[in-house]
């Protein structure tokens, strides 16, 4: 097994950060491997923030639902899907895009860059001997972080990246066994063989949180889905990117 192989395998979601701000070095290294990932037709329909004004980190955190480590890190960056410059270059060029740009295809292609570019930057930071939390929460309150970040029309902050020097050790989470995520040929619809797995991975789960919590949580995989899954959340978003001039065809 290579270096590479163990770092992915050993992911694990850091909350708790040094009081240690990253290097320009590092976050010009981190940025450049996010460059490097695939993106589809060349289109790179995405941009990176970094955040570096503690006064704005400390809003992003409120913004996010009261995470602290959006505040407290080495570095924070935030991952958008942008189709901004793309306009730019339209209107440079005399060409009209919009059907292209406002079209449900290239709103996911944007998406995936943005989703590629992040893995990318993640795992050079785990290189480098540095942990990251990835941010969803930003999404509870996307009005307000468009604001704060000042993005134009066509970019849509999808997450964010909390990157810094870890301050503890944090357990690995059991993942869902890989006979449940990979298919072959096809996807596999044996309902009793798919349900037994599940079944076998809430036993895992709930030994984890059992384990972990010396026996102050024992809930199943299945259990946190379901309460996660039975009140929507975040219901404005359709309308806001159709604002933004995604997804409108």
């Amino acid at each position: 097994m290579n270096e590479i192989i163990e770092t992915l395998l050993q992911h694990r979601s850091i909350r708790k950060f040094e009081d240690r701000l990253l290097t320009d070095e590092q976050i010009k290294m981190i940025v450049q491997c996010a460059q490097a990932a695939s993106t589809s037709s060349y289109i790179q329909a995405y941009s990176i923030i970094g955040v570096k004004d503690q006064v704005k980190k400390e809003t992003l955190a409120t913004l996010a639902g009261e995470q602290g480590y959006v505040a407290k890190n080495g570095h924070f960056f935030v991952f958008c899907a942008d189709l901004h410059r793309h306009e730019v270059i339209s209107n440079v060029e005399n060409v009209d895009i919009t059907e292209s740009l406002e079209s449900t295809e290239k709103f996911m292609v944007a998406v995936i860059d943005a989703a590629l570019a992040a893995q990318n930057a993640a795992m050079a930071a785990e290189s480098m001997g540095l942990g990251i939390c990835y941010i969803g929460g930003l999404r509870n309150n996307l009005v307000e972080v468009s604001k704060l970040l000042n993005v134009p029309k066509r970019v849509i902050p999808l997450f964010g990246l909390s990157v810094g020097y870890p301050a503890h050790s944090s357990s690995k989470k059991p993942r869902l066994p890989l006979e449940h995520i990979y298919h072959e040929d096809e996807y596999m619809q044996d309902e009793r063989q798919y349900k037994e797995q599940i079944k076998q991975y809430d036993d895992i789960v709930s030994a984890y949180y059992t384990e972990r919590t010396k026996g102050k949580r024992t809930d199943r995989w299945s259990e946190q889905m379901m309460k996660m899954l039975e009140q929507p959340k975040r219901m404005y978003m359709k309308e806001f990117i159709e604002k933004k001039g995604f997804s409108n065809q």
